[in-house]
């Protein structure tokens, strides 16, 4: 029986859904979430967003969000400020330790990115424009956020 080839997108979809399965089986190590790392992250960069900005940043239900961050704020990676410009929202910001923490999950990040790549030649990997690329146009094409 010969054997075709599966089209470029289910491969993206399968790479994609094992990436983020075994990402999230590293970032748990550090008792955090694929969505807790994401806050984090967005927060490192963005700091004293208010919880509907970041809501809307990241396409998480504000109710979800909530509970998210209450979580993060007992580990006390994150907290709430009040906000100098409207007194009914709070600024997120990452506390030192939520700074470390951050830290930490990009060390698990790269160390994800060279555990995927790792098999790869150095032709292939040379050609790794090719995500990016295709990832920049779902993203324009605003199918991500």
């Amino acid at each position: 029986m010969q054997r075709t080839k599966a089209p470029l997108a289910f491969l993206l979809a399968q790479v994609g859904a094992h990436a983020a399965m075994r990402f999230g089986e590293r970032i748990s190590r550090l008792n955090l979430t694929p969505p807790d790392a994401g806050i984090l992250r967005l927060l490192g960069v963005s700091g004293g967003l208010s919880q509907q900005e970041l809501s809307t940043r990241l396409g998480i239900h504000p109710s979800r969000l909530v509970a998210i961050l209450d979580a993060l704020e007992e580990q006390r990676l994150v907290e709430r400020q009040p906000n100098s410009d409207d007194r009914r929202q709070y600024a997120l910001h990452l506390t030192e330790k939520g700074q470390g923490t951050l830290s930490e999950i990009g060390r698990v990040g790269r160390e994800h990115t060279e555990s995927l790549c790792a098999s790869l030649t150095a032709e292939v990997a040379s050609s790794s424009l090719v995500v990016p690329a295709i990832h920049s146009r779902v993203i324009s094409d605003g199918l991500l956020r």
